[in-house]
């Protein structure tokens, strides 16, 4: 599914406030990285088929130093931005397809590389950035149950930028999702 796809229908509210659940959360990425036409983020593949987790973490990067007379300091140098996504594998879904082709299975380097995007659907703000694909599993499990994936999208090169899907607010909001009257 596009990112397009998912958003018809809805209007993010940026001044949106109260509870918010996983399902809220939307990560895609772009399947044709390279592609001799640029990719706009409409045009990203969800990750949701079949998925259980999404696991998004913020991983910080630490110095430890002790002064004289001030005792330990930590510093904080960098963030390292991680994904990971565990769920039942589904043939047919272009992000899951993508993921798992025998390219990204077995890929290094710049060939694991893609774009990415991170937001609320409730507000519409989020990042944008670059991960490096990790495939962990790419289908496990006992007879007669689903075959599970496990996939880890790690970030690359500099600091993801702010993103924001929609910047005008929804004509309702039901259940907590903004809800476009049209």
């Amino acid at each position: 599914m596009k990112l397009s796809e998912l958003m018809a229908g809805l209007k993010p509210d940026p001044a949106y406030t109260g509870w918010v659940t996983n399902d809220d959360q939307v990560f895609a990425i772009n399947i044709e990285p390279g592609a001799e036409t640029p990719v706009t983020p409409t045009d990203y593949a969800v990750v949701q088929m079949g998925i259980e987790g999404l696991d998004s973490q913020l991983n910080p990067i630490t110095v430890d130093k002790t002064y004289i007379r001030a005792g330990q300091s930590t510093m904080r140098t960098g963030t390292q931005r991680s994904f990971k996504v565990t769920g039942d594998r589904y043939i047919g879904d272009e992000a899951q397809d993508y993921c798992l082709s025998h390219k990204l299975k077995y890929g290094t380097g710049n060939a694991v590389i893609t774009d990415y995007v991170y937001f609320n659907v409730l507000t519409g703000k989020g990042e944008k950035g670059k991960v490096s694909i990790i495939i962990n599993s790419d289908g496990s499990g006992n007879a007669g149950e689903s075959s599970a994936i496990d996939i880890e999208f790690k970030k690359v090169g500099s600091t993801p930028e702010e993103y924001a899907y929609a910047a005008e607010a929804p004509a309702s909001v039901k259940g907590g999702i903004a809800v476009d009257n049209k």
